[in-house]
């Protein structure tokens, strides 16, 4: 029998009163996954990983975390599971250490014996005697990633950890999760960031006002908008004329003083011969892939006020 899902949710639903923050949610991620979980500020991300963790209950629907659901199994389900939800919370008061040392008490008697080597990894060991109160915003992720790895997850929930981070604090947060992505930890990754999301992730989901419109492999999703070329002749009038006469070439127009249009290779290949025949001169013909922040914009347009901000 193969193993359970780290998480698959099924037809979840969170209502508020009137209004539906999260409508007929379906998600799988896979074992092994950096799975990028996208959608606009208020989309119904953060709901959703609220009740991936049973912190909030579904108004309908199911989640399981390795085949066991967090509010039938209580804290059972939550073994390998670890992670934060908007910013990770501590006692400012206390220092790193201590933070960590308590949090270990909580689990188990072997995460104690953990703590140096995750300040470590985190790199705050040279701060771990300072009060968290001091630490900077990036410095507090970077802990509560920490706190999530005494617990030797297999599943990490991850709900923007790079946000209010300079450049360089998220560069470093990249490849952390990159290291720990490579140590087999599978990571669902929430975040509004296409670049990160496009330079970390294998599959994605797409939420766009409580319902996904995509799910499935980032570079499927990539490759659905290929197929696309730029022309650019000195005679763009009658460049236009061959494309339109071109069997296999559809989508001829022209903007910014260049042909745009869709074909596959082989109606590229005699469309290239069909131009030399009729001597026009071509400076430019190449092949034009959408990025994912474009996809995204396609995917989730006219996204207006939504029912998460309306009950934040």
């Amino acid at each position: 029998m193969s193993e359970a899902h780290p998480v698959a949710a099924r037809a979840l639903v969170k209502r508020y009163g009137e209004i539906v923050a999260v409508d007929h949610v379906d998600l799988t991620v896979e074992t092994g996954d950096v799975f990028g979980y996208l959608g606009p500020n208020g989309a119904g991300k953060t709901t959703s990983l609220r009740m991936m963790l049973g912190l909030i209950r579904p108004s309908e629907g199911s989640v399981r975390l390795f085949g066991r659901e967090p509010l039938a199994d209580g804290a059972r389900a939550l073994d390998g599971v670890a992670g934060f939800v908007e910013e990770p919370k501590f006692y400012p008061y206390l220092s790193a250490r201590k933070n960590l040392r308590l949090l270990a008490d909580f689990d188990d008697g072997d995460s104690r014996s953990r703590v140096e080597e995750m300040l470590e990894l985190v790199e705050l060991r040279d701060r771990a005697k300072d009060r968290v109160g001091g630490y900077s915003h990036g410095m507090r992720q970077r802990l509560g990633i920490a706190a999530a790895l005494l617990r030797q997850p297999r599943l990490l929930l991850l709900d923007e950890p790079t946000t209010g981070l300079d450049p360089a604090g998220m560069r470093d947060m990249r490849e952390l999760v990159r290291r720990l992505a490579g140590e087999g930890i599978t990571i669902l990754l929430s975040s509004h960031l296409l670049g990160e999301v496009e330079e970390l992730c294998n599959r994605v989901a797409i939420i766009r006002k409580g319902r996904i419109v995509y799910e499935g492999a980032l570079r499927e999703l990539l490759a659905s908008a290929a197929g696309g070329y730029r022309l650019k002749s000195a005679d763009v009038e009658r460049a236009r004329l061959v494309c339109l006469a071109q069997a296999g070439v559809e989508n001829v127009r022209l903007a910014d003083g260049q042909l745009r249009f869709q074909a596959d290779e082989d109606a590229v290949a005699a469309l290239s011969i069909a131009l030399g025949q009729a001597r026009i001169g071509t400076t430019a013909l190449v092949p034009e892939t959408a990025s994912l922040e474009e996809l995204f914009l396609g995917l989730t347009e006219g996204e207006g006020a939504s029912s998460e901000e309306a009950v934040a």
